[in-house]
């Protein structure tokens, strides 16, 4: 929900446009939203002086479109300060030829884009859950193309090095090790006509310091949608290389659409690990969200056990969050 839009001219800084030597026009966007929190469990850091919070993130975004047609959009997430930017990204569309997007920090497209399908009235099942580790593909900086074929969403996913962390701009480089060997992943998404059951899944390869430690991912599943309830399920595989550690996370879910101003969801996540004698970890959560004129209402309880899939490590989390457009 956006507060009021300002309009600027880039000149410097960190809102000079994508293109050397030119200046273009970005609105700065944020949100009126307000929350409460409330951590528990052994894995969890626990109750803290303040549950209170409030929303901070400014972003700065444009569009233009170019002489042959095609359309460039950016956007800046300003870190705190204003001074320069903690997260930024930039889209070429080029129409049916698909899109093309960087981002420094969160690419999110490809595999990752599908971690997590169930629907949900607010946050999924493990937010707030410290330790929690389900097999699921990362993000980083990056690049995704994106495309509609043959009914088929597809969303394929490149970076060089996915753990890139440092704040650089342009002509900068990045040092971190973590994701030293390159990461990609394809994710597709296809309805099944007018039946209201889509098919996804997709697989990928995760970089890591050395070749030896690269992780596999996989993922299968299906929504389907019916009136006002939507359910899904899915199970991602994740495979480290030699002896290591594997991981198989079964997400189901299912959500109510009471009417148009209320909504309901409750999504499971069930991991297990290979390493012997390990418990299955588990998550429960349960979300709803309520609108009323311009105010929005949204809450969220999640509940896990044997985080992490180490044994009698709980954890528990709970987040009312009340947000205004205007």
């Amino acid at each position: 929900m956006n507060i009021k839009k300002i309009g600027l001219t880039a000149l410097a800084g960190s809102l000079i446009a994508a293109t050397t030597g030119y200046a273009g026009e970005l609105t700065l966007s944020g949100a009126a939203k307000m929350s409460y929190k409330t951590l528990g469990g052994s894995a969890n850091t626990g109750q803290t002086a303040s549950g209170f919070a409030m929303d901070q993130e400014i972003t700065a975004s444009g569009s233009a479109e170019l002489d042959n047609g095609m359309t460039i959009s950016l956007s800046h997430g300003l870190a705190t300060g204003g001074s320069a930017s903690d997260t930024s990204s930039l889209t070429l569309d080029m129409g049916d030829v698909g899109s093309i997007s960087y981002s420094d920090t969160d690419v999110g497209g490809g595999l990752h884009a599908l971690r997590d399908m169930s629907p949900r009235a607010y946050e999924d099942a493990i937010d707030g859950i410290t330790g929690a580790d389900p097999a699921q593909m990362g993000t980083g900086q990056g690049f995704v193309y994106a495309n509609t074929i043959g009914g088929a969403s597809v969303s394929v996913l490149y970076s060089d090095n996915l753990g890139a962390t440092t704040n650089r701009s342009d002509g900068g480089q990045d040092t971190t090790i973590a994701g030293a060997t390159s990461s990609s992943s394809i994710g597709i998404q296809y309805p099944v006509g007018d039946t209201g059951l889509t098919i996804f899944g997709g697989t990928g390869t995760q970089g890591a310091a050395t070749a030896a430690t690269e992780v596999d991912h996989d993922t299968v599943g299906l929504k389907y949608v019916m009136g006002a309830i939507t359910a899904s399920y899915q199970q991602n595989d994740l495979d480290r290389s030699g002896a290591l550690e594997d991981l198989e996370s079964t997400i189901f879910g299912v959500s109510f659409s009471v009417n148009d101003d209320l909504s309901i969801s409750y999504a499971r996540h069930e991991t297990e690990s290979s390493t012997a004698s390990t418990l299955d970890s588990t998550a429960d959560g349960i979300s709803i969200a309520y609108s009323m004129g311009g105010m929005t209402l949204s809450a969220y309880h999640n509940d896990a056990d044997n985080v992490g899939n180490v044994a009698n490590t709980t954890a528990d989390a709970t987040e009312v969050v009340l947000s205004f457009a205007f």
